[in-house]
């Protein structure tokens, strides 16, 4: 494994999913905690604060699709405003809502059920995850990027933001040479450092250094 690469893992931490207190499994819970988190982390806020925010809302009961439409809008606003989510959280509570009925709805509170009806195909994937409101392009990226740990067929997941990342770091931005420089258990622990990398030219710096 490259230098850089070791290091990079070593100092990085781990998964948005883990630093959300997620422990990601190929099970209904944890597929819409993540939809969730992906949710947050796509608005223009830190990344600390989303997290912050999901923490909150998985305390406050939101950790299952059926859970967060159980929440009232003002249960889900204080759970955010916790976390300090305050510029977004009205806006945000009421979609978490529509995202939580129509996971009810549609997948019976089930995201295995997305992957069944996507033909484990993860362009068709992408365009069932943007039907939720919230999850645009950028949510797909990193619901995507973090379901590849349980989700083989999703892999190598390598988005622009990883691309980036790579390419400070004179890392391969190809997805498959990328892949090719961490077991597969530990490629989205890569991605996430590289997204942070590439929004952190000082840590991509320190990095590099000696």
């Amino acid at each position: 494994m490259d230098a850089v690469v070791k290091k990079l893992l070593r100092e990085s931490g781990g998964t948005f999913a883990e630093e959300a207190g997620i422990t990601l499994k190929d099970q209904p819970g944890a597929l819409f905690k993540l939809l969730v988190l992906a949710n947050l982390l796509s608005a223009r806020i830190s990344s600390d604060i989303a997290l912050a925010a999901a923490r909150e809302l998985f305390e406050a009961g939101g950790g299952t699709a059926r859970g967060m439409a159980r929440l009232t809008w003002q249960e889900r606003v204080d759970a955010l405003g916790r976390g300090h989510y305050v510029r977004y959280d009205e806006s945000t509570a009421s979609r978490l809502g529509d995202v939580a009925e129509l996971v009810e709805d549609r997948y019976k509170g089930d995201l295995r059920r997305l992957a069944i009806e996507a033909g484990r195909d993860p362009q068709k994937a992408a365009k069932l995850l943007r039907e939720f409101p919230g999850i645009g392009p950028t949510g797909v990226d990193i619901f995507c990027r973090e379901a590849q740990v349980i989700w083989p067929w999703l892999r190598p997941y390598v988005d622009d933001q990883v691309k980036k990342g790579a390419e400070r770091l004179g890392l391969p931005s190809d997805a498959e040479n990328l892949a090719s420089q961490v077991p597969e258990k530990d490629l989205a622990r890569l991605t996430a450092a590289l997204v942070r990398v590439a929004r952190d030219k000082k840590f991509a710096d320190h990095l590099k250094a000696a």
